[in-house]
């Protein structure tokens, strides 16, 4: 028994042979990037093929009314981009008042304007001097007019693009910013109220804050889709990048090169767009990614609001 049990002890010490490392044949993995690869190459040499001037693409680029084209996208994007911001917190802040009569107003707004396409709201606000010839904002009670202006001469065709879009975007940060701020914890609120925070410095330093994190990534793509947007205010002849290309093909009649054109604008502006919303939404995700968060947040808040009894009794002695 003792040799049998000394045997078997000697047998468990020696050591396990451990199997070969046998790489895994990822055949599928293989064939499906080969078949995509195939699938581009082959998309890209059908394109090369095609009865395209590609060398004047570069030309209508770069052309007087293309460029023009642009910078009006940019324009009218931004400042509409601007106006829906700034009109939609103020309808979401009216979404979450205790006054019922705001809430039901703000409710209507988003329905209507949530509800009509941006191309009928253009069409509508540009012809706006069907229903309202004169365009008159006097001053209650008396017959001074602070404007009195033809429809025709005040709704232009850059200011129909911005009212449609604009305000149809405005709906859409309403509920985006109401998603952002009904985001945070109730609890956070009640801490910043424990400290003696007013409702607007509660707004500013303990909701905003953490809302940010879940209103801009939807707000960027909202602006990336309101560059693309723009195009549709080639209907009633804005000249952006679309209206552009129209007018370089009837020009030139190169109607695919012109498009061309047009697509690679487009994407260059919507690139930088991107860049832009992916260092805005990396700043705002900072106290999350540096280990802060909403309970560092009011740290920090109360510091800045509390002061020591002793140092005040050093101010006062002093």
């Amino acid at each position: 028994m003792g040799a049998t049990e000394a045997d078997t002890m000697t047998a468990d010490r020696q050591p396990t042979t451990l199997m070969p490392k046998v790489a895994i044949k990822r055949w599928g993995r293989a064939l499906s990037g080969v078949l995509v690869v195939a699938g581009v190459v082959l998309l890209g040499y059908s394109i090369s093929r095609g009865q395209v001037d590609w060398a004047i693409i570069p030309t209508q680029m770069t052309s007087d009314t293309m460029l023009e084209g642009v910078w009006n996208v940019v324009k009218l994007a931004f400042v509409a981009q601007v106006i829906a911001v700034v009109i939609g917190v103020g309808v979401a802040l009216m979404r979450l008042s205790p006054n019922p009569v705001l809430r039901w107003v703000a409710f209507a707004y988003t329905w209507l304007f949530r509800g009509l396409p941006v191309l009928v709201q253009i069409l509508l606000w540009y012809n706006i001097a069907l229903i309202y010839p004169r365009i008159t904002i006097g001053i209650p009670f008396t017959t001074v007019d602070i404007v009195d202006q033809s429809s025709n001469v005040l709704v232009t065709a850059f200011v129909a693009a911005l009212l449609g879009l604009a305000l149809n975007e405005s709906a859409y940060m309403a509920e985006i910013v109401r998603a952002g701020l009904n985001s945070v914890d109730p609890g956070q609120k009640e801490a910043a109220q424990s400290l003696g925070m007013t409702p607007g410095q509660i707004l500013r330093r303990v909701v905003l804050p953490q809302a940010m994190r879940v209103i801009v990534p939807p707000t960027g793509n909202n602006a990336i889709n309101m560059i693309k947007a723009t195009s549709l205010a080639s209907v009633i002849g804005f000249v952006e990048v679309t209206k552009a290309a129209q007018n370089l093909s009837s020009r030139d009649l190169a109607i695919i090169e012109a498009l061309f054109a047009a697509s690679v604008w487009y994407m260059v502006i919507v690139s930088i767009a991107n860049v832009g919303q992916y260092f805005l939404e990396r700043r705002y995700n900072a106290s999350t990614r540096d280990g802060g968060g909403s309970r560092a947040l009011l740290t920090r808040v109360g510091k800045s609001l509390y002061t020591p009894p002793v140092r005040r009794a050093e101010e006062i002695t002093s």
